[in-house]
């Protein structure tokens, strides 16, 4: 199957209350594939990805974004959203007094609406939001509880690759999703996001660690330094960086 290209950064620079935080960076992405992206704190990883994903307070102030094969450059976080970009968050917040399930219709019909696709009635949505729970087996009873209140890390995150098995998307950007995770929540988190890849989208990891990549194998790992990618490399590569630190790059 001939691969599609997804997302394409073009030597993009980008800042936050004009200082410069991603510095000429490019980057392409294919359908079917996983990309890691890894470094150092401070290196971009994270702003990386909110600028991807339309955040407000950054400012691209060179360069293009294409999310397959359009200019998305200048477009609103919520048209970027509607054309199948899902960002998860490293910290997921809170939202009392909303349902998970509330929340959910509302993202899913927002989506659907902005495709000019038929809304889903709270019935029909409701069978749908159980085979995605059973997809990633997740207990029903989270439906019922206010978005993320009371949530363990682990459940959080589950949570996140909920609303993305939800809206699949074409990219989904997981920022630090082993962040704050124990040893079995890490297994079960890495065997939901391998179950959501396909061919027809893809996948940005950004870690850390090299224990995430034990259980989700990219296709391509990047090394992010001072707003660039510096260095690309196979899965092999998470393995040695865990060994030698990342001055084995040099």
């Amino acid at each position: 199957m001939q691969k599609k290209n997804i997302l394409k950064i073009d030597h993009l620079h980008a800042c936050i209350d004009d200082i410069p935080i991603i510095k000429g960076l490019n980057l392409s992405i294919n359908s079917g594939e996983i990309h890691a992206i890894m470094g150092k704190n401070g290196s971009g990883k994270s702003t990386l990805a909110k600028v991807i994903a339309g955040h407000p307070n950054y400012k691209i102030t060179q360069g293009q974004i294409f999310l397959s094969g359009e200019d998305i450059t200048t477009q609103e976080p919520e048209i970027r959203s509607h054309k199948g970009i899902f960002l998860a968050f490293q910290y997921p917040v809170e939202i009392p007094g909303v349902s998970n399930t509330d929340f959910l219709r509302l993202a899913y019909n927002s989506q659907r609406k902005a495709n000019k696709q038929p809304e889903l009635d709270p019935l029909s949505f409701f069978d749908l939001l159980n085979q995605k729970t059973k997809l990633i087996e997740m207990d029903p009873t989270f439906l019922t509880r206010n978005v993320n209140e009371g949530f363990s890390g682990g459940e959080k995150k589950k949570n996140e690759i909920l609303q993305m098995a939800l809206l699949n998307g074409k990219l989904s950007i997981l920022d630090e999703t082993d962040s704050g995770l124990d040893i079995d929540a890490l297994k079960t988190i890495s065997n939901n996001i391998n179950s959501l890849k396909n061919d027809d989208n893809a996948i940005i990891l950004i870690t850390h660690y090299q224990r995430l990549l034990d259980y989700i194998k990219p296709d391509f790992i990047h090394i992010m330094k001072e707003g660039k990618i510096t260095y690309t490399g196979n899965s092999e590569l998470a393995q040695q960086l865990e060994k030698y630190g990342y001055d084995y790059v040099k």
